[in-house]
């Protein structure tokens, strides 16, 4: 059997370039290219049929180390919680005051880009402290 070798990562939404592009300044991920012989997206988006305009957008990880972040419309809305979210990983080896200083100033950057906080989860001696969160279209994710 053989071996996955990337991963993309799919959000259903009803605004893909918007979404899309809070997550670049999430993650300082980047909008790739446009496909050869368009000059941007919006060059690329209008040669669609109509009904495809602005139906999907993407972002990567400038190093090509992250997974590739994909955007699609979808006709409707988001009615339960997310089954998979993604953890952004901005207290790595810290504990106590200082995990929860870094959380509280990523949570404050990102309410600035327009994510909603969620619960404030603390540490139970087993898992460290964690932030709830929303995205910009209510998309689950925490910082840990």
């Amino acid at each position: 059997m053989g071996s996955v070798k990337q991963v993309q990562i799919t959000f259903d939404c009803a605004e893909p370039e918007r979404v899309a592009r809070f997550w670049c300044e999430v993650l300082g991920y980047v909008v790739p290219p446009p496909p050869p012989g368009f000059e941007s997206w919006d060059e690329f988006d209008r040669s669609l049929p109509a009904e495809r305009q602005g139906s999907a957008f993407a972002c990567v990880d400038p190093t090509g180390v992250g997974p590739r972040l994909f955007f699609q419309r979808v006709p409707e809305g988001k009615i339960a919680k997310n089954r998979v979210h993604l953890d952004v990983r901005v207290g790595t080896g810290l504990v106590g005051e200082e995990r929860l200083a870094a959380l509280e100033a990523e949570c404050a950057r990102l309410e600035g880009l327009g994510a909603t906080r969620g619960t404030l989860l603390l540490a139970d001696g087993f898992n460290e402290s964690c932030q709830v969160m929303q995205d910009v279209e209510g998309n689950e994710f925490c910082l840990d």
